[in-house]
């Protein structure tokens, strides 16, 4: 059992320090350059098509929760109907 242990224990420390040596290119100037320009955008949508399409999705599905909950609230205060 202490040998699985250690064994375990150096594979997550191996998986750790290699996963820190990799470098991610630094793109926060282009974001900003990118954010900070005037295009008449409002920010949420500054980042293109995959921004415009997740604020419909989200625009559409607030809608419809919205309606189908005034739907169920209706529904439900209506009394119901003897057989």
């Amino acid at each position: 059992v202490y040998l699985l242990f250690q064994a375990l224990r150096q594979i997550s420390q191996r998986t750790i320090s290699t996963a820190s040596r990799r470098q991610l290119p630094n793109r926060v100037s282009e974001n900003q350059k990118l954010f900070q320009e005037d295009n008449g955008l409002p920010v949420h949508l500054k980042g293109g098509a995959k921004d415009s399409l997740l604020y419909r999705t989200t625009a559409g599905l607030t809608l419809f929760g919205t309606m189908y909950a005034v739907y169920y609230l209706l529904v439900s205060s209506m009394p119901k109907k003897p057989n």
